[in-house]
């Protein structure tokens, strides 16, 4: 038995995972911002507070993510980000090795992610791939 050769999926599988990672960023970001979808917890948030930043940050920075610009500068600063959101949101509240009981999980998971896609880039899929691509040479053009 052979095992079929998968690494052409690599690629597009990247970018897949930057993606969906940045529609669910977008989604804490617009809660944050705009309150859609609506958490309670947002009410009356300050623009100029940590959690204002963080929503123009998640937000902004997830629609740049999504479509792939700026992919690797944008995924390390959110991946900073939300490191920053778990030692200061989540581990103060006790348990700080065991994210599942400070319900940070989504925040280690995102900064872990957005890391790898610092490291790996944004996929053939993206905008800074299309920027990448040599012009093409018109008909009849010697090359």
């Amino acid at each position: 038995m052979t095992i079929p050769n998968t690494d052409r999926l690599v690629p597009p599988a990247l970018s897949v995972l930057r993606i969906v990672s940045a529609y669910l960023l977008i989604q804490h970001g617009s809660a944050k911002l705009f309150g859609v979808p609506h958490v309670a917890f947002f009410d009356n948030l300050q623009i100029v507070s940590l959690l204002g930043v963080a929503g123009i940050l998640e937000f902004f920075g997830g629609i740049l993510l999504l479509v792939g610009l700026f992919t690797r500068p944008v995924a390390f600063v959110l991946s900073g980000l939300l490191a920053f959101a778990y030692f200061l949101g989540h581990a103060s509240k006790g348990f700080a090795l065991i994210p599942f009981l400070n319900q940070g999980e989504a925040a280690v998971l995102f900064s872990f992610v957005f890391l790898y896609i610092a490291a790996a880039g944004a996929g053939p899929w993206s905008v800074d791939a299309w920027r990448k691509r040599p012009a093409s040479v018109p008909a009849g053009a010697a090359a």
